[in-house]
C-alpha cells in the first residue's frame, strides 16, 4: 500500500495511484481488502474505497478479497453492493468470508463461534434482496417480518460473488452455498487441487462447476529470478510480522473457538515465515521471478483450474517504485508471453 511511516491518507492515495495504473494497463480489475485496527491493510470499508476507483477509473473492475459477512446487517450489505454496481460501468467482484482476527471481532463485540452461521444466512438474505423482489426473512440473527424492496434495484449488471476458502473443508461449504471458490497462494499445489477437487465434487452434483475460480497470489517480478527474490524477500518478511501481530498468534486465540480449531494448527508456522532464511517454498508457490518463471508458474496453477488471478505486492511497507514495477512488468512482459489458448484473466490488488 505504501512505505512504513506513511499516514493513512497517504496509503489511500497509493492506493488509488496504483488503481488508476492497472486501468491504464488494461488490467481486469482492481481488488481491495478489509481488515481494521492495524497496520495490515487499514481499509475497515472496501466498499467506499472502490467506489472512490470507480470515479476515477470508470469501466474499471471491482472487487473485495474479502468482505466479512459476519460484521454487517445483511440488509446494509446488500444495499451497499446495489449501490456501487448501479454507480460502477465495470465488473463487480465480490469475495466473501467469516474472518480470522478474532481482536476483530472482539472489538465488534460478536461472537467468533458464530461465524459459519452469521456468514450462512447474511448470504442468504443478500442473495434474496438483490432479486428485487419483495421479501420477508426469518432468520436467527435477522429478522424482517414485513415486506421490503431493496433499492437500488440491479438493472442489467450483476455482481459476481465467491466464499473465501480457508480451508479443503470449507470448499464443501462455499459449493453448498453456491459460492464459486475464492483461494489464497498460502496453500501448496497439493492442498489447491484438493480444494478444487472437493468443491468440484460437490458443485457438479448442482450443474454448477463451470465458473470463475480466483486465487489471490503474491507477485514481484525482476529482469532475472534473482533480483526477482532478493527484492521480495526485502519486503514479504514484514508483511508476515504484521500477520503475526494483527492475528495474535503467540495467544493461539483460535484454541478453543468452534469452527475455528484448525486456525491454530495452519499460523502455528507463521513466525517462521518472519526470516526470510525460511521463505524459499513460499517464493515458489507464489509469483516471483523472471517474466519466464511468472508464466511458468502461472500455467501449473491454471493446470491446478484456477482461470483468474488476483496479483498483488502491495503491502504495508512496500514504495511505489517496486509496485508499481511488477505491475507494469507483468502487463507489459507476463502477459504478452501467454499463449492464446492459455489466457487468463488478471486484477491487481
Amino acid at each position: 500500500m505504501g512505505e512504513a511511516g506513511s499516514s493513512d491518507a497517504e496509503l489511500y492515495g497509493e492506493a488509488l495511484s496504483d488503481a488508476e495504473l492497472i486501468h491504464r494497463l488494461g488490467y481486469d480489475a482492481a481488488w481491495v481488502i478489509e481488515h481494521h485496527f492495524s497496520d495490515y491493510y487499514p481499509q475497515p470499508n472496501p466498499l467506499l474505497l472502490l467506489s472512490h476507483v470507480a470515479a476515477k477509473c470508470p469501466g474499471l473492475g471491482l472487487g473485495t478479497a474479502v468482505m466479512v459477512l459476519p460484521w454487517y446487517n445483511p440488509i446494509r450489505f446488500a444495499e451497499d453492493i446495489a449501490m456501487l454496481q448501479t454507480l460502477s460501468s465495470g465488473e463487480l467482484h465480490i469475495g466473501m468470508g467469516r474472518g480470522t482476527a478474532k481482536s476483530e471481532y472482539d472489538a465488534f463485540g460478536i461472537s467468533m463461534e458464530t461465524a459459519r452461521s452469521r456468514f450462512s444466512e447474511a448470504w442468504e438474505l443478500t442473495r434474496l434482496a438483490l432479486k428485487g423482489d419483495p421479501f420477508t426473512f426469518e432468520g436467527e440473527f435477522v429478522k424482517v417480518a414485513d415486506p421490503i424492496v431493496l433499492r437500488p434495484q440491479l438493472a442489467k449488471k450483476t455482481p459476481n460473488f465467491y466464499g473465501a476458502i480457508g480451508s479443503p473443508g470449507s470448499a464443501e461449504i462455499m459449493a453448498d452455498l453456491d459460492l464459486p471458490p475464492l483461494c489464497l497462494s498460502n496453500f501448496p499445489d497439493h492442498v489447491l487441487r484438493s480444494i478444487l477437487a472437493r468443491w468440484e465434487a460437490k458443485a457438479q452434483l448442482k450443474g454448477e462447476a463451470a465458473v470463475t475460480k480466483p486465487l489471490a497470489i503474491k507477485c514481484f517480478i525482476g529482469r532475472t529470478d534473482k533480483e526477482a527474490r532478493e527484492e521480495a524477500l526485502a519486503y514479504l518478511p514484514d508483511f508476515f510480522r504484521l500477520q503475526v501481530e494483527h492475528y495474535e498468534t503467540d495467544a493461539r486465540p483460535w484454541d478453543n473457538v468452534s469452527g475455528y480449531e484448525q486456525f491454530s494448527k495452519m499460523f502455528s508456522t507463521l513466525k517462521e515465515m518472519c526470516n526470510p532464511d525460511n521463505l524459499g517454498p513460499f517464493l515458489d508457490q507464489n509469483l516471483v521471478g523472471s517474466p519466464e518463471t511468472v508464466v511458468g508458474r502461472l500455467r501449473q496453477l491454471q493446470e491446478i483450474g484456477f482461470n483468474y488471478f488476483v496479483i498483488t505486492n502491495a503491502t504495508y511497507g512496500v514504495p511505489r517504485s517496486v509496485r508499481q514495477s511488477t505491475i507494469r512488468r507483468f502487463a507489459e512482459e507476463v502477459i504478452p508471453l501467454v499463449t492464446e489458448g492459455a489466457r487468463m484473466r488478471v486484477s491487481a490488488e
